[in-house]
């Protein structure tokens, strides 16, 4: 067995209840929707459509507790003491909703994806994920002080801020092929197959923006945790704390990527991440 150690950077992650958060449950909606529709399932999308229109009608205390989430998450370039009352405000309505109702139709929610989608959806890559979970923890009344107070100032800085969204930039023939030759370097004459597709879907997100490489980094994420999981029971890894604590670490980096926004750092680590789980694999064969 083949012992590697990715060392990937840990990502600072606010630990919250992903299902007692409406904004996040809504995003993971979205994004079964938007794998319905490039798989072209109808029955799936008017499933999830049908789901989305009665869990987030006007009538729902869900339906108030995302505007509260968009009211902060979607303000830009806005001056620091605009941010700081648009804040208070949320605050304060959020404060006032039913707590009880909420909780009732969360779980509501939670239940019905569990059945007519599965429970993997709750993975479900969400590129504002971090924001979203800041301000949870804002709404949270269990929440220190000094940690409210840190996120807040992080979230009113963020939503003042006049520096431009960065955008993807056209990625050239020759700078893709320099991309893709590094990898041939490291790992052989060829990319494996899975490689080849992320790689491709990568360079096809300066077109789409990033659409398909978001529903594509989703499913195969939540593909490289499973096999990685499925690798732990094996003798080798059992016996072998060292190696045992590398895969921890790909794991956790794994989970990370959730609350990132693709790149093409990331894209360089999860190819990596694909020849050490494609090598497990083949030597555990």
């Amino acid at each position: 067995m083949v012992k590697k150690v990715i060392r990937i950077s840990k990502m600072a992650k606010f630990k919250h209840n992903k299902k007692r958060n409406s904004a996040f449950l809504y995003e993971v909606l979205i994004q079964e929707l938007t794998k319905a529709v490039l798989s072209k399932d109808a029955e799936k999308q008017n499933t999830i459509v049908s789901l989305v229109k009665e869990s987030f009608s006007r009538n729902t205390a869900m339906y108030h507790e995302l505007k509260l989430y968009r009211a902060i998450t979607h303000t830009k370039e806005v001056a620091a003491s605009t941010a700081e009352k648009i804040l208070s405000e949320a605050k304060l309505r959020h404060s006032q909703l039913d707590k009880k109702n909420l909780l009732t139709e969360q779980n509501q929610v939670a239940r019905k994806i569990r059945k007519f989608l599965s429970n993997e959806a709750f993975s479900n890559f969400v590129p504002n994920y971090k924001d979203l979970a800041s301000v949870a923890q804002i709404f949270n009344n269990k929440s220190s002080v000094k940690a409210k107070v840190l996120l807040e100032n992080e979230l009113i800085e963020k939503m003042s801020s006049t520096k431009a969204e960065e955008k993807m930039v056209p990625m050239d023939n020759i700078v893709f092929k320099s991309f893709v030759k590094r990898f041939n370097d490291e790992y052989g004459e060829k990319l494996l197959q899975e490689q080849k597709t992320l790689l491709n879907k990568f360079v096809a997100s300066f077109n789409d923006n990033g659409l398909e490489l978001k529903v594509y980094l989703n499913d195969e994420v939540g593909r490289l945790k499973r096999e990685l999981k499925e690798s732990f029971i094996k003798e080798e890894f059992q016996s072998d704390s060292q190696m045992l604590e590398g895969a921890n670490k790909v794991l956790a980096s794994l989970d990370s990527y959730q609350s990132t926004k693709p790149s093409k750092e990331m894209v360089e680590e999860i190819i990596k991440i694909q020849g050490l789980v494609r090598e497990i694999k083949s030597d555990a064969n």
